[in-house]
């Protein structure tokens, strides 16, 4: 179904953007969520204004936190963990275990669900990126090293990137839409209870 973005999502587009996405996607998570709305032709309507809105919030929020982006950016958070001799963890270090890490060494809190990489589970030294917002999206280090060993320095271990494997997992991640007075509401429509725009 055709839908019109309310806020920025993560790989899909920009508020005021229209787009076809499949329709469970939509119903189960575009439209309970707030991001987006049916693109009837009265929603199409508000395109540009919704568009001009969410440009307006993303520049505040770029603005806000270009100084939590330049601080993570530089960032390298260290976990001791049991593993096995092959490397893989018992267990996993999750998108809440990062954020907390984060917390813990710059005092800015970081929802779990911008942490946009999938849980990590194997011993080495990772880029993980962290979605401020849609445009502000720095990459902390992640050194996972066994807990009865010395952590490796900058320069021992190669760097190995991780980013989310499937739609899925960019779902899970996906922050919450935020309460905010720029927000844009349209009104729901008699149309919009109607056939469903057709699935993609």
């Amino acid at each position: 179904m055709k839908v019109l973005l309310l806020r920025d999502v993560y790989k899909l587009g920009l508020a005021g953007d229209v787009k076809k996405v499949a329709d469970g996607y939509a119903r189960n998570f575009l439209l309970p969520r707030g991001f987006a709305t049916a693109a009837t032709a009265g929603a199409l309507k508000q395109a540009e204004r919704v568009r001009a809105s969410g440009d307006k919030l993303r520049q505040h929020e770029n603005h806000e936190k270009a100084g939590v982006a330049e601080a993570l950016t530089s960032l390298r958070l260290e976990f001791p963990v049991r593993a096995s001799e092959q490397g893989r963890l018992y267990g996993s270090v999750t998108h809440q275990m990062v954020a907390d890490a984060i917390e813990a060494a710059t005092g800015e809190s970081v929802d779990r669900r911008s942490v946009m990489a999938p849980p990590l589970r194997e011993i080495g030294v990772f880029e993980v990126p962290i979605r401020l917002t849609a445009d502000l999206v720095p990459t902390v280090t992640a050194v996972l090293y066994p807990e009865d060993e010395e952590p490796p320095g900058p320069d021992d271990v190669a760097t190995d990137e991780q980013q989310p494997e499937t739609e899925a997992d960019a779902v899970a991640a996906q922050p919450e839409p935020e309460s905010s007075g720029e927000a844009e509401q349209i009104e729901p429509e008699v149309e919009a209870e109607g056939p469903s725009p057709a699935a993609e």
